[in-house]
């Protein structure tokens, strides 16, 4: 038996009110994004509805095989709280900030200089240079190959002691050029950088539609309207198809098909449906 709770389900958390918002509050989520000293910044994802059910499947899976192997059956209990804490601990923020590290570091991530989101003339890209290879790629290309030899960039060391620095200079060179030509840059040098998409690009991607991780959605009346998309099955078997293989019922539309499965014949399901029972 599986359950998925705000609190847990057997804490005494029963009374508990638990939305996601709520447990984004107390998961500490809010408060390791955004600006020092500015108000919690709140996920536009429901990332705790959404991370305990992937826990919850994870959890289930795993006491399936228990059971085949052992015959032992038991309760697999996940929290919307636990799951979301869990993921904020994969990263240790008190520990980073008590040697210096702040807590919230906005754009940039300080600590793996050249790291995070800029503004290009007309958009928005993210860099993510942590590696001396790959801040190499971005210094070649803003144009300061001089920079690699400097004694406060030449070295991963000297990128994080001098974190404030480089993200002004990428800012700056970024700022008077298209993002077409500001990514074309810096892949150029093999520095890892992408535009920042909508929302509504994101799932247009072709990648992405094409290996039925996002799936045109369909209604069961009027079929597919152009440009609806939803979230599919990010999981690619090598040996298995997985699909989405109908638009969702409508209540009650599987009711007759259902109840024939169990043994009921039609002039039963009428007579259900006469009484009131269906």
């Amino acid at each position: 038996y599986t359950s998925i709770s705000g609190f847990g389900a057997s804490n005494g958390n029963g009374d508990r009110k638990a939305m996601d918002t709520i447990v984004q509050a107390l998961s500490g989520v809010m408060m390791a994004a955004g600006e020092p000293g500015q108000p919690p910044v709140r996920s536009g994802l429901p990332i705790g509805d959404l991370s305990a059910p992937l826990f919850a499947v994870i959890g289930t899976l795993a006491a399936v095989l228990h059971a085949e192997h052992s015959g032992q059956g038991q309760h697999v209990d996940v929290s919307m709280l636990g799951a979301l804490t869990s993921l904020v601990a994969c990263e240790p923020f008190d520990a980073l900030e008590s040697v210096g590290f702040p807590l919230r570091t906005g754009d940039y991530v300080p600590r793996l200089a050249p790291f995070g989101t800029f503004r290009a003339a007309d958009g928005y890209f993210a860099i993510c240079a942590p590696t001396d290879q790959f801040a190499a790629g971005v210094l070649q290309g803003i144009g300061r190959k001089d920079l690699l030899e400097s004694e406060d960039s030449g070295s991963r060391d000297a990128r994080v002691a001098n974190a404030d620095r480089l993200p002004g200079l990428i800012a700056g060179w970024a700022a008077e050029r298209p993002l077409a030509q500001v990514l074309q840059a810096l892949t150029a040098h093999g520095a890892p950088a992408a535009p920042v998409r909508t929302p509504a690009e994101a799932v247009r991607d072709p990648l992405v539609v094409s290996r039925g991780e996002v799936v045109p959605l369909s209604h069961p009346k009027f079929g597919h309207f152009d440009g609806l998309y939803g979230s599919g099955l990010p999981v690619v078997f090598s040996e298995g198809v997985t699909s989405l293989d109908a638009p969702a019922p409508y209540l009650g539309e599987h009711t007759d098909s259902v109840l024939a499965q169990l043994g009921y014949d039609p002039a039963r399901i009428q007579d259900l449906r006469t009484a009131g029972v269906l």
